[in-house]
This record gives structure tokens, sequence and C-alpha cells, in this order.
């Protein structure tokens, strides 16, 4: 059987953590950015850790 590709669009997209939790990017971060507060946006830049019910998909995408 051949092996698994990993999904090219979501290795450039996602990270996991060490304790397996799938990190990714913020929505809502890359336009319309003049009516968010600065705040707002420096929280953007950090990455967060995706919800539970997403997590699965991306896994099964990241090959692991």
């Amino acid at each position: 059987m051949p092996k698994q590709k990993t999904h090219s669009g979501a290795k450039k997209r996602f990270t996991t953590s060490g304790t397996g939790k799938v990190r990714g990017r913020h929505g809502m971060s890359s336009h319309n950015l003049e009516h968010k507060s600065a705040k707002r946006k420096r929280d953007f830049s950090r990455p967060i850790t995706m919800h539970k019910d997403t997590a699965p998909r991306i896994k099964k995408l990241l090959g692991k």
C-alpha cells in the first residue's frame, strides 16, 4: 500500500504542539484592520489552539 501524503496546504497553515494540540492562525486577521483595536490586532499575531471538533480533521490532513 502506498504512503499517505501530507496535504500541502495544511502543512503550510497548521502545526502541532508537543502535547499533540493543533495550532493555527486566527480568523478575521487580514482585512478591515482599521476598524479593529490595537489590542485585538496584536492578539491575532499569536497562534491559537484549534477547536477540539476541528482538530481531528486537521491531524488527518497532516498525516498524524
